[in-house]
């Protein structure tokens, strides 16, 4: 992902999250720590050939730990396997980035997503009550340990 990308993304977070969209400036916060030398941000996003941009994912790795910081992918694309292989570009940044596990929330009520992640070896680990606002609604606390671990087997699970 790319400043360039910014209008596109944002666009489709605000279709996909209308409650509880990021800002762009918080677009622009993860993606200022996403280009230099030290950096502790990964941000893809998937394009058609059109240009049209249906997903984007971002993880940040400090001290060999990865957090998924957002994953979306265009309702038109639900069930083509785009999540799995958004995750697994994170998971690969992971690995590239020496993190020992993968942390993430996800909303209490979003099952779809709960799957994907628990096929990629995601455990519930705990509750993040009135996480998502201004709906106030509870995240799940997920995590895999050793993100390299299995991953070619899992994309086509």
């Amino acid at each position: 992902m790319r400043w360039w990308d910014l209008d596109r993304v944002i666009a489709l977070e605000h279709a996909l999250f209308p409650d509880d969209a990021w800002s762009r400036g918080m677009f622009w916060s993860e993606l200022a720590d996403a280009r230099h030398p030290a950096a502790t941000r990964t941000y893809v996003v998937a394009e058609t050939p059109e240009g049209r941009i249906v997903g984007y994912a971002g993880l940040a790795a400090v001290a060999g730990t990865g957090d998924v910081q957002t994953i979306a992918a265009a309702r038109d694309h639900w069930g083509t396997g785009l999540g799995a292989l958004l995750l697994t570009a994170l998971l690969r940044a992971a690995t590239a980035a020496e993190c020992h596990e993968v942390l993430l929330e996800v909303r209490v009520d979003n099952a779809r997503a709960q799957r994907l992640y628990t096929r990629f070896g995601f455990e519930p680990i705990g509750i993040r009550k009135g996480y998502y606002q201004p709906g106030n609604v509870n995240a799940l606390v997920m995590r895999r340990a050793d993100p390299a671990q299995n991953l070619a087997e899992e994309i086509h699970g």
